[in-house]
């Protein structure tokens, strides 16, 4: 069956998601004691409740004071459908349906026809459309309309870092083809009906100019000499202020109907609002920004007054009816847009929360378990103190040398994960590298019984690396190793070095007997926090190793399989060291299995 969620896509408790489990009666509300608790004024302590109902999910209102909201429609009770947008108070919701059964899609349905070789013919002709310029002298008020639609699309489709950048193009694009003189978008806050000014534009002779803003709109933003009560000012840019009309926006807004108006001053809609004249405001659309199921704001453009040479007016009727069909739409679109973008926001905050509620888990696991180690050791040493017993403290301290190696381990593997780093490539011996690893890899492999080999092949010619990246990375390959064949009989793991010379590439291989790693098994391991080992991995070593020698522009390789053991080789161009040995023109040192460790499948 599939699973659920209700994400939150916009209000107070936004990018939050909630899990619908099967059987589950879920509340909810704003009240302490709901399941799923939604910090909204406007909704009922316990406002609607969603349960499964033999595998299909329900919504129903609980005698809420303000309603349930279904894509747009109140409902007493609903069968929910992914996708679904749901509106309780001032929160906005969106069902989802996580489903686990991939094989359902209807790609297999298609099917090419060869029929290249049949006996019919038929001609192909190919037409060339010529894409049209936009002219303002030429094209009717309708084809400019189209123009400007066609425009606006390819906006929508263009990549954009803020959803600012893409409304401002969107707003340039409305006015530069209606030929208003100013223009700006406003979305309505989360809480109640006051605007806010998202973009604005002012078209001047020869020049747009244009900026963005954020700051809600307040009488004490309005210019001196228009009345504060009437009239909202964006504020932007600082030396120049643009009047909107609170007669204008709030009819839009209570209507929820895009209006024209070719006279101001002079239309009986918006009688009593003075500011209409005293700022200057000729002719105005005003059109609202409706998404799926909710207003979300008001588009606006207008001409302001063009005083004549004899102190007179100027005439109105610049803009059509068909000029509040184009903005009409444009809005529509943009409200889209708005919606859009506040859905992918919410939907990366809340997988933002869960990799980050998985990362603080697992973490706080591991070091936690290292703690109890560092406290036992701890215990150890005090009763060898107090005992004069220096075998406890021996014991003791050779525990908390351990779980401090263990936490060092874990912290460089942690910055070597999130850091993007260019490796320091100094010229060095690999032999010397591994060595070291091997090292260092003999005390817990003795820890667990496990025999550890070291195979260097001799002659191998320097190489440029990063020391420090290639011995993290080669002693995560070799103490993931030793974890997997810890409970195996004659567990054996052999670390060796070798030297593609044909391709000029440098080899190091950690070879085991152990269980190995399935086909269908392999692309997980190089993920973060996926390990098999329970209490002794961290799921950070491999993806560390393998960011560690993609740096040098290498790569990890798999081979093995159930019963078969498990090889890891690291591979990386040699470089240009600064200094040259002579190469033995002995064999490749070869693995358990006989084969060569430069022989082996790509990665997985």
């Amino acid at each position: 069956m599939d699973t659920a969620t209700l994400l939150v896509i916009n209000g107070p408790n936004r990018g939050t998601r909630f899990d619908v489990a099967r059987n589950d009666e879920l509340i909810i509300g704003r009240s302490v004691g709901t399941h799923i608790r939604v910090d909204d004024t406007e909704m009922s302590r316990q406002h609607a409740k969603v349960f499964e109902d033999r595998g299909i999910y329900r919504l129903q209102d609980l005698d809420s004071a303000n309603g349930t909201f279904v894509n747009g429609q109140r409902v007493t009770e609903h069968t929910l459908l992914n996708g679904d947008s749901i509106r309780l108070g001032t929160t906005l919701l969106t069902f989802q349906l996580a489903t686990t059964d991939h094989s359902s899609g209807t790609a297999h349905q298609v099917q090419f026809v060869d029929d290249s070789h049949s006996g019919q013919h038929s001609e192909i002709v190919q037409t060339v459309h010529a894409e049209p310029a936009l002219s303002e002298t030429a094209w009717p008020d309708q084809q400019i309309g189209l123009q400007l639609l066609y425009e606006v699309a390819e906006e929508l489709v263009r990549p954009a870092h803020t959803l600012e950048s893409l409304m401002q193009r969107i707003l340039q694009l409305t006015l530069d083809a209606v030929r208003a003189d100013r223009g700006c978008i406003l979305l309505k806050d989360p809480v109640g009906d006051q605007l806010t000014p998202l973009v604005f534009c002012e078209r001047r002779p020869g020049a747009l100019s244009s900026g963005a803003v954020g700051e809600p709109l307040d009488g004490s933003a309005a210019t001196a000499d228009i009345p504060a009560d009437d009239v909202e000012a964006t504020g932007t840019p600082p030396h120049e202020q643009m009047p909107i009309s609170r007669s204008i926006t709030g009819y839009v807004l209570r209507h929820g109907k895009a209006v024209r108006t070719s006279d101001a001053r002079h239309d009986a809609r918006f009688e009593g609002g003075q500011s209409i004249a005293a700022s200057g405001i000729r002719e105005a659309i005003c059109a609202p920004m409706r998404g799926h199921d909710a207003l979300l704001g008001v588009f606006y453009i207008d001409i302001s007054t063009d005083l004549l040479a004899d102190g007179t007016v100027a005439g109105t009727g610049s803009l059509s009816d068909e000029h509040l069909k184009s903005v009409l739409a444009v809005a529509r679109q943009s409200a889209l847009a708005v919606e859009s973008r506040r859905f992918h926001d919410a939907l990366l905050k809340a997988e933002r929360f869960a990799a980050m509620g998985q990362t603080i888990a697992v973490l706080s696991h591991h070091i936690k378990n290292i703690l109890q180690g560092v406290r036992g050791g701890g215990y150890l040493i005090q009763t060898g103190l107090d005992q004069s017993k220096d075998d406890l403290v021996r014991q003791g301290w050779g525990i908390v040398e351990r779980n401090q190696n263990r936490i060092y381990d874990l912290v460089m593997d942690m910055l070597s994960f999130t850091k993007d780093r260019v490796p320091d490539l100094q010229s060095g011996d690999v032999n010397r590298i591994c060595a070291e690893v091997a090292e260092l890899a003999a005390t817990p492999a003795a820890q667990y019984g496990v025999n550890f080999e070291f195979r260097p092949e001799a002659g191998l010619p320097l190489a440029a690396f990063d020391h420090e990246g290639i011995h993290r990375s080669v002693l995560n390959v070799a103490l993931n190793a030793i974890d997997a064949v810890a409970e195996s009989e004659n567990a054996t793991v052999v670390l060796q070095t070798s030297y593609d010379k044909a391709n000029d590439i440098m080899l190091v291989a950690v070879t085991d007997n152990g269980p190995g790693i399935p086909e269908d098994h392999r692309a997980t391991v190089f993920n973060l926090f996926e390990s098999s080992k329970g209490e002794r991995g961290t799921g950070i070593g491999l993806p560390v190793s393998r960011k560690i020698i993609r740096e040098h522009g290498g790569r990890i390789r798999i081979e093995g399989g159930p019963g078969e053991g498990t090889r890891f080789v690291l591979s990386w161009p040699r470089g240009n060291p600064s200094a040259e040995t002579v190469m033995l023109d002995s064999p490749t040192q070869t693995g358990q299995d006989g084969s060569s460790i430069n022989e082996l499948p790509a990665e997985s």
